[in-house]
């Protein structure tokens, strides 16, 4: 987007704060029987089967592909995993495995056959991708299961590209110890922060490259998207842990980007630049820390110092409210932009968005 600065990218992202894990387990409240009244027996459940790795890997690894994503000039990139979910092609990752990328190539597990994929949208701030593999048919898609079914203690199996180094997917036992974590991941590489919420939690060494991969439960079905770890496994006061966007969570963002429509957090399509880096002004909107040369931005004459009130019409309280307003545009798309000089002097100017860093 336009007022994000570039930087390197990370194969997967660090989870460095926890903010919100804490959860009490196991306790349960119990009200007193009025008097008189008479106890009748609950049913006890039968304990559910003990996750069987082997024959769920074997369930979920034919509808998993390897991502690798690669940067111009200096070909660097990152690699992760995918969840594939239409014989044709269609593929769920997570957004920082494919962020900044200018070719995204991806590898069937199954057979080894490699595609060019286009992004078709993604969440940035779910940390959620849809890709289309150019050429794809006949693919084997994963059983999408229901987030809002998981309790904790359930046994979960996280499947991914461990080490980016392709191959059989790695298959991590764990538990879900966790169905509403907050989390603030780090990507090691540019050092941005992003606060993830609503994670699935599970006690698992999930590993560098298993981003983007699937967290099953023990039939098989996919109930989360892989997104981030914490912890060393080489500690004991450090235990591993994993998390993971509820399943529930990504097909809401894959439904968004299908309908064509985007949102302020949804982007669809190639992405839209103004070509500025900006901050808030302290008197509200996006001030102008710099027009980038050669941006649309530069070409109209906006310098340092100037802050962005308006777009179209509609008012900017902040940077973070530009990116959002500049999110639902297109490249070509003209826009109408109420420009504040510092002594507060407003005028009005077109500005025709440019095609923006990929993804």
């Amino acid at each position: 987007m336009s007022e994000q600065r570039p930087g390197r990218r990370a194969p997967a992202m660090i989870v460095v704060a926890l903010l919100a894990v804490a959860a009490f387990l196991g306790y349960r409240g119990e009200l007193p029987w009025p008097s008189g009244a008479s106890e009748v027996a609950a049913p006890i459940a039968e304990p559910a089967p003990p996750l069987d790795p082997l024959a769920v890997a074997a369930l979920v690894d034919p509808a998993l592909v390897d991502i690798s994503a690669s940067t111009k000039p200096f070909g660097l990139g990152a690699a992760g995993s995918g969840i594939v979910l239409t014989a044709d092609g269609q593929v769920l990752t997570s957004h920082h495995v494919i962020k900044g990328a200018d070719t995204v190539t991806v590898t069937d597990v199954g057979d080894g056959r490699e595609y060019d994929a286009v992004v078709l949208g993604y969440d940035a701030e779910a940390d959620i991708a849809l890709l289309a593999l150019t050429g794809a048919a006949g693919l084997a898609t994963a059983r999408i299961g229901n987030s809002a079914e998981a309790r904790v203690r359930d046994e979960v199996l996280a499947i991914g590209n461990a080490g980016g180094v392709g191959g059989t997917p790695t298959a991590i036992q764990g538990t879900l110890t966790d169905l509403d974590s907050t989390i603030v991941a780090l990507n090691a590489a540019d050092l941005s922060r992003k606060p993830l919420t609503g994670m699935l939690e599970v006690a698992a060494a999930v590993s560098s490259g298993q981003s983007g991969g699937a967290l099953a439960d023990r039939a098989g079905a996919v109930i989360g998207v892989i997104a981030a770890a914490s912890g060393d496994a080489t500690r004991a006061s450090r235990a591993p842990n994993g998390y993971a966007v509820p399943i529930d969570t990504a097909m809401r963002v894959v439904a968004q980007i299908r309908s064509g429509t985007p949102t302020e957090t949804v982007h669809v399509g190639p992405t839209a630049t103004l070509g500025v880096l900006t901050t808030d002004a302290k008197t509200g909107g996006a001030r102008i820390d710099l027009a980038i040369y050669g941006s649309p931005a530069y070409a109209a004459g906006l310098t340092h110092g100037e802050v962005i009130a308006a777009v179209d019409g509609q008012p900017v309280t902040s940077a973070r409210a530009l990116h959002a307003a500049i999110n639902v545009r297109k490249p070509d798309d003209a826009v109408r932009l109420e420009v504040l000089d510092p002594a507060g002097a407003s005028r009005t100017v077109t500005v025709v968005l440019a095609l923006g860093p990929p993804n």
